[in-house]
């Protein structure tokens, strides 16, 4: 006979992963949705809740329940930002000051932003595309056609900014000298 999860509590981490495994895939699609959070996100942070745990209290004696308690407490974490998202109820107001020169300006510079994101490695044009969108999407929805988890946008999303800085850095002339000349 097979021990059961219950009946894991060991020393050795990777056989606690091992065995908590199916049981924590399960109670994170379980409290997911309920959360509006991705199963995906809900795992990795309790896995580093477990790491955490076991680094400084070792395993913990009941691992089943420990790992239900986690992923509800992580859904409730994951809940409270997502209650106060809130979409724009109607874009900036426009500035009328703004004549036909500076409309040509905004234009070439936004011609160049997005030549640059085109340009740009790997997934980041459809990333930075996405948030550059004029339909502002969240990042749920961002996640989800890219098919990425939420919780790595955010450092997908520094790296490719950080790219197109140093993209749109190169491209710029040197600064002018300024104060007076001797």
């Amino acid at each position: 006979m097979t021990p059961t999860c219950a009946q894991t509590v060991t020393d050795d981490p990777y056989e606690l992963v091992r065995a908590l495994r199916p049981l924590l895939a399960a109670e994170a699609s379980a409290e997911a949705h309920a959360s509006g959070t991705e199963p995906g996100d809900l795992e990795q942070a309790v896995w580093l809740r477990l790491l955490e745990r076991l680094a400084s209290d070792g395993p913990p004696t009941d691992p089943p329940g420990w790992l239900r308690r986690a992923v509800r407490s992580e859904a409730r974490r994951l809940r409270r930002p997502a209650r106060h998202e809130q979409p724009y109820a109607s874009e900036p107001a426009a500035d009328i000051r703004s004549g036909p020169e500076q409309r040509a300006l905004t234009a070439d510079r936004t011609r160049a932003l997005y030549a640059a994101v085109r340009r740009l490695p790997g997934r980041c044009p459809g990333l930075v595309a996405a948030f550059l969108s004029p339909k502002d999407l969240t990042y749920r929805e961002i996640a989800g056609e890219l098919g990425m988890s939420q919780g790595s946008l955010g450092p997908e999303r520094s790296r490719c900014l950080g790219c197109l800085r140093r993209m749109l850095a190169a491209e710029v002339a040197a600064p002018e000298r300024r104060g007076k000349e001797r």
